[in-house]
């Protein structure tokens, strides 16, 4: 068997890897879009490390594009085969692959009109590709073993990172020998967030995949978040009569604020200001929520007792056409709730732009950002940052919220990891992470007491 790693390997994104079996069968494990401007990833989104049409199998964790995103190009290239995710996940995949391939078409018109040549620019894939996509999946449960091959057996567990997420195990059967255990976390969320179930500890494995997400750090306690927050919109929203805008990514992020809002309405605390959660895509994943409390922890299925909708109430107003966005503009002392996360893409970058000069606003960041992005420029203090092709000055207050992560920090992914067998783990090889979170999860690993543990670039390929 030999497992090549054709995605995220020495950075964050563009998750895809490759195992191809002592057959000739090839499984891949998901097949993410890379976001990002690393010079090793030049060209990534359009060429893959393998041809897609000897692909047999995809294996998908979950829903984010980083790590689905390229699925409709993987098909419109060749593949033909199977794709399992669990049934969440093939609910918020369909959305978020039709807003990618809307992304990608938007791109390249903008391309073509600024072209001085004949070559036109070609979207990654478009609204057919999606569909044909949608029609390869097949869903399962958690907790159950399925086979996808005569020698291959799959099980998915609540990985608790996003709804639908789930850790990847594969049982494989090695003739006359011990079966082989090889593991791929994907996303590794965190204990006692709301919304979603605690991370599902793996069984144990012989091999490991491991994200590292935030493998260099530990993120804020999460008890002080909500009285945080309520301080935050006090100040903006009444004090100053600002806009208090928090970029958000559509799926995840922007429901679990929307729930602490309606908890902190319920209890009487939150100032009397409209909200806006101002994208379709995350109007239409919320939609999505709803469809699945299978998903739910113990926390809001109880809260929905008294509840039934934990994503709404009087002052909230999810907004889709073009219109009502641009009216947000006008508004004053008034949440803005909007995609992307990193100020990178989507209506945010707007919003952003009409409000970081003035100094009664403020910008919330939230969660990951890159530091190529307009949202890691602010989260790094930058006091100038380029938007639409203007230089502005960042009069506005930004304020960082570090307990709302849906990635587990170094200790959290360690604790997460407890699971495994030292003796039996033959190598642990990390992905998902930049230069510092790698190296830095590698240390902790080793004080932790696991032994190998290996940081693969992108196109290495280890025999198993």
């Amino acid at each position: 068997m030999q497992l090549q790693f054709c995605g995220a390997a020495g950075t964050v994104t563009g998750s895809a890897h490759l195992l191809t079996l002592d057959d000739g069968t090839k499984i891949l494990l998901d097949c993410g879009l890379y976001q990002g401007n690393e010079p090793e990833y030049a060209n990534f989104n359009e060429r893959f490390l393998f041809r897609p049409d000897e692909i047999d199998i995809v294996v998908l964790s979950h829903a984010h594009i980083d790590h689905c995103g390229r699925l409709p190009k993987l098909v419109k290239d060749g593949f033909r085969g199977r794709i399992y995710a669990t049934h969440a996940t093939r609910d918020l995949t369909a959305i978020l692959l039709l807003d990618s391939a809307h992304i990608q078409d938007r791109e390249s018109s903008f391309t073509n009109r600024r072209r001085k040549d004949d070559h036109e620019d070609e979207p990654l894939y478009d609204a057919k590709d999606v569909a044909d996509t949608m029609e390869l999946f097949r869903t399962v449960g958690y907790n159950k073993w399925f086979g996808i091959h005569p020698d291959v057996e799959v099980v998915y567990k609540d990985a608790g990172h996003i709804l639908g997420s789930a850790t990847v195990t594969l049982r494989i059967k090695r003739h006359g020998m011990r079966d082989y255990l090889l593991g791929f976390t994907a996303d590794i969320g965190r204990p006692d967030r709301p919304i979603l179930r605690d991370p599902v500890p793996m069984d144990a494995c012989d091999f490991l995949i491991c994200e590292s997400t935030y493998g260099d750090r530990l993120h804020e306690e999460a008890p002080q978040e909500k009285e945080h927050f309520l301080r935050v919109i006090q100040q903006t929203c009444v004090t100053q009569k600002g806009k208090l805008i928090i970029p958000a990514f559509s799926v995840g992020r922007t429901q679990e604020i929307v729930y602490m809002l309606d908890q902190l309405v319920r209890e009487n605390r939150l100032p009397d200001v409209p909200v806006y959660v101002d994208s379709p895509l995350a109007v239409n994943a919320t939609r999505v929520f709803e469809m699945h409390p299978e998903c739910f922890d113990k926390e809001i299925l109880d809260y929905m007792a008294l509840d039934p909708n934990p994503f709404g109430f009087e002052k909230l107003k999810y907004t889709r056409s073009v219109e009502e966005s641009k009216a947000i503009n006008n508004k004053k002392g008034c949440i803005v709730i909007s995609a992307s996360g990193m100020i990178n893409a989507g209506r945010v970058k707007h919003h952003v732009f009409n409000a970081i000069e003035h100094p009664e606003n403020t910008i919330l960041i939230v969660g990951y950002c890159a530091d190529n992005t307009p949202g890691g420029q602010l989260r790094n203090g930058a006091k100038q940052i380029r938007m639409f092709g203007e230089y502005k000055s960042v009069n506005a207050h930004v304020e960082i919220m570090r307990s709302f992560s849906a990635h587990g920090d170094y200790r959290e992914m360690i604790d997460f990891l407890r699971s495994q067998e030292k003796d039996k783990l033959r190598n642990i090889m990390l992905v998902h992470g930049d230069k510092n979170a790698l190296t830095g999860f590698r240390d902790h690993l080793h004080e932790a007491g696991f032994g190998q543990v290996d940081i693969p670039k992108l196109g290495d390929k280890v025999d198993l």
